[in-house]
């Protein structure tokens, strides 16, 4: 099969990308029916712009940065934020239906680390879903746009030159694998939650798209900063329902088993801390056998079941009824703040690759996402990797063979028992708090399961994935944002990035020297926050 431009991945990012890539012919690969299975439609907080009289793309801008630690790009923050109010217009062109106020105007709302109400939503806590619907049913009206369901990427296709000539996909419906040539591929593969026993990611979210470029030999920037949110819903589900930020914005609070607020005993900001913050609280909290649970029942109360439908539903599926009780709440693993590095245009290190979304490093969340920044990134980056690549002349899609060892392995997902144990390992050594003694334990286990029989084509991406996180926070020997390392819990002065790439990529599985890490120094220097 050969097309022109390919994406991997219909979230938000691969849907927006690709209908501003119009008239240019774009193929859309995704695993299962369009708007199922992916994080976008999960995603409740909204999007932030600097929509408002006395906001800013500048105090927006000041406030990214200031989330991220350290290690966001000053000219990428720029960007994303003066871009952000056009692409909010863009979503409205396409009927995506945002809360507004009595006079028409959008509704916004503020949450954690905003300086200014910025944020808007849809039907309360439903923007992804809104969004994704709305993108979904233009993509499907779009002449320009093939969509092919149910076919699941394993790899990326190499030129002699290494350039990315297109992908290896197992068509389920046929049974069979298939090479698909592109002139050029644009990541948009999402996050890796799914690597975590405790997530709000889809449980099939587990990097797969960050192996793939991995694998071809492009650069990985920031893989440790994994970012946990603290307030999914303690009700055993897996994954974990989220509880949205936007609730803590519209005044709830976390409080013990007590009744007592905790977060005066962290961070001055109290429950709109910076998400870091507020997940190491709730889980020292609840370690200290105090319990953690976020209570509505003043500043929401009886307008739950509007103003927030879905954490509402999934409230009342567990028995509890949060107009009448705090919610038990925990940290989850939520987004990945590193990814395929790219510049601000989405191009990778690799000639024909691009990425957008969550699987990209853009250079705008740093060490740790301001909330509402992520749909955001994907409207903003999306539209200008897709100006990128119409302004890029293409070659021809070159065939090419897809790599033998890839060939061997079953094309079939992680088998049940493995997934479960590399979920458990990077729970217990990998997540908010980190040693070199956990990440040394982690790695044995990813040792362990690779070498046991039953490799399959799933199991060895989210391999992949998981040896990159780690090697990272080995490497990373501070304590930065989303990553928290107790042996080393103090912030280094110079802030740098992590740069990884493979060494070897065609062993079975990636040993762990086989992962080069890199320090590299910022673009510029940042002021001071």
């Amino acid at each position: 099969m050969k097309t022109d431009i390919l994406i991997i991945g219909a979230g938000v990012a691969g849907l927006f990308t690709a209908l501003k890539l119009a008239p240019a012919r774009v193929t859309i690969l995704t695993a299962r029916p369009l708007g199922e299975g992916g994080s976008s439609p999960w995603a409740q907080g909204g999007v932030a712009a600097a929509l408002a009289p006395g906001d800013s793309a500048d105090l927006h801008a000041r406030d990214t940065i200031a989330a991220g630690a350290g290690l966001v790009d000053e000219d990428a923050a720029q960007i994303l934020c003066t871009d952000g109010p056009a692409r909010i217009e863009d979503l409205v062109a396409f009927d995506v239906p945002f809360d507004r106020e009595p006079d028409g105007a959008l509704k916004l709302g503020r949450e954690a680390a905003h300086s200014r109400d910025r944020v808007v939503h849809a039907s309360g806590d439903q923007a992804g879903a809104a969004i994704m619907s709305a993108l979904a049913a233009a993509a499907r009206r779009a002449e320009h746009i093939a969509i092919l369901e149910r076919m699941i990427v394993e790899d990326l296709l190499l030129d002699g030159n290494g350039a990315v000539v297109g992908a290896l996909v197992y068509d389920v419906a046929a049974g069979r694998r298939e090479t698909l040539s592109a002139a050029a591929t644009a990541l948009a593969t999402g996050g890796l939650g799914g690597l975590y026993a405790v997530t709000t990611n889809p449980v099939r979210a587990q990097g797969h798209g960050l192996a793939f470029a991995a694998r071809a030999g492009a650069v990985v920037r920031d893989p440790e900063f994994v970012q946990f949110h603290p307030t999914a819903l303690d009700v055993g589900s897996d994954p974990a329902p989220l509880a949205t930020e936007a609730l803590r914005g519209a005044g709830a609070i976390l409080i013990d088993g007590t009744g007592r607020r905790f977060m005066a005993d962290y961070h001055a900001d109290l429950d709109l801390a910076p998400r870091d913050v507020v997940a190491r609280a709730v889980e020292a909290e609840r370690n200290a056998g105090r319990g953690a649970f976020l209570d509505a029942r003043d500043a929401i109360a009886g307008a739950f079941p509007e103003k927030f439908p879905a954490v509402f539903a999934a409230a009342r599926d567990a028995d509890l009824d949060p107009r009448r009780e705090p919610l038990p709440v925990a940290p989850a693993c939520h987004y990945h703040m590193g990814g395929v590095r790219t510049d601000d245009r989405g191009r990778s290190s690799l000639d024909g690759l691009w990425a957008v979304g969550e699987v990209a490093s853009s250079g705008v969340h740093g060490a740790n996402r301001l909330a509402s920044n992520s749909l955001l990134e994907a409207l903003v980056f999306g539209a200008r990797a897709a100006a990128d690549i119409k302004q890029t002349r293409l070659p021809a899609p070159a065939a090419a063979d897809a790599p033998a060892d890839r060939i061997a392995l079953a094309p079939q997902p992680a088998p049940q028992a493995a997934q479960a144990r590399l979920r458990n390992a990077m729970s217990a050594g990998s997540a908010l708090i980190r040693s070199r003694a956990s990440l040394e334990r982690v790695d044995e286990t990813i040792d362990a399961i690779g070498a046991a029989a039953g490799m399959t084509s799933g199991l060895l991406s989210s391999l992949t994935t998981a040896r990159l996180i780690v090697a990272a926070a080995r490497a990373r020997e501070e304590s930065r944002g989303a990553h928290f390392r107790a042996d080393y819990p103090e912030t280094d002065d110079d802030a740098v990035h992590s740069e990884c790439q493979l060494t070897r990529r065609n062993e079975p599985f990636p040993s762990t020297d086989a992962v080069e890490v890199a320090r590299v120094a910022l673009k510029k220097e940042q002021e001071p926050a």
